[in-house]
C-alpha cells in the first residue's frame, strides 16, 4: 500500500498535471480542445515524463507485490517503500531505482496516449451529441469508454514492464534481455493471447481507477477556476 500510494503521488500528479497544462495552452483562443492526434501526443509527453519520476515507487511497488510469491531464501522482506528504497540504493546501486525505466516509460506512453487522448475525445464526443452536459454522468461515461480503451492498449507492455522489474538472474545472466525479449517469449511459450490474459480484472481495476481519476480531476480544475481563475 506504501508503494502504491507513493507511486499515484508521483506518477499520477506528473502527468495530469503536464497533460492539463499542455491542454490548455495548445486549445484554441476560445476555449476549443486541439485535434485528437495533439491530445494523443499531449499525452504521450505527459506520460513519459509522469513514469520517469515515477519509476523507483513503481519497482518498489512490484517487488513488494511479488515478495510473498517467492521462496522464503529469496524474500527481500521490505518493511514499506522508503526501506525498500533505501535498501535498492545501497544494496544494488542507484540505478537500479530506475530499473526498466524505459519499458515503464514506454507503457505510460500508450497508457495515457490512450486513456487521456480517449477521455477528452469521448467527453467531447458526448457533449456534443446533446444528450449530455459537462457534468458527472458525462464524465463518468467518457471515463468508462477511456477505461476500456486504456485496458486493451495497455496490457501487452504492462506484461512487459513488470516481467523485466521482477525478473531475476539467473547464473549472472537475466532472465530477458530486453522489452522484445519479454513480448518474443512470451508470444512463443504462452500464445499470442496471453498478452491480454486477465483481461476482465485489469479492467475492473482500472475502470473504477479511471472514473475516479477523471472525476476527482474535473471536479479539482471546477474549483480552481472558480475560486482562483475567476478571481
Amino acid at each position: 500500500l506504501s508503494a502504491g500510494l507513493l507511486r499515484q503521488a508521483t506518477y499520477t500528479t506528473t502527468r495530469l498535471g503536464i497533460y492539463s497544462v499542455l491542454l490548455e495552452r495548445l486549445g484554441g483562443a476560445d476555449g476549443t480542445p486541439p485535434p485528437f492526434l495533439a491530445k494523443a501526443a499531449i499525452g504521450m509527453t505527459a506520460g513519459a515524463a509522469g513514469a520517469f519520476v515515477g519509476t523507483p515507487a513503481e519497482v518498489a511497488l512490484i517487488r513488494m507485490t511479488a515478495d510473498g510469491r517467492l521462496p522464503p531464501a529469496e524474500r527481500r522482506g521490505y518493511r514499506n517503500v522508503f526501506d525498500a528504497l533505501l535498501r535498492m540504493a545501497r544494496e544494488e546501486g542507484v540505478a537500479t531505482l530506475w530499473r526498466g525505466c524505459i519499458p515503464t516509460m514506454a507503457r505510460a506512453v500508450v497508457v495515457n496516449a490512450a486513456q487521456l487522448a480517449s477521455y477528452s475525445q469521448s467527453k467531447q464526443f458526448l457533449l456534443d451529441s446533446g444528450y449530455f452536459r459537462d457534468d458527472i454522468l458525462c464524465h463518468f461515461c467518457a471515463s468508462m469508454i477511456s477505461g476500456l480503451v486504456t485496458t486493451a492498449a495497455s496490457m501487452p507492455v504492462d506484461i512487459v514492464k513488470t516481467r523485466i522489474q521482477n525478473m531475476r538472474t539467473i547464473d549472472g545472466k537475466p532472465e530477458y534481455r530486453n522489452g522484445l525479449d519479454v513480448l518474443v517469449k512470451v508470444v512463443r511459450y504462452e500464445g499470442f493471447f496471453s498478452l491480454w490474459k486477465g483481461f476482465t480484472p485489469y479492467y475492473a481495476r482500472l475502470g473504477p481507477h479511471t472514473v475516479l481519476t477523471f472525476i476527482f480531476l474535473e471536479q479539482m480544475n471546477k474549483w480552481y477556476k472558480r475560486l482562483f481563475l475567476s478571481a
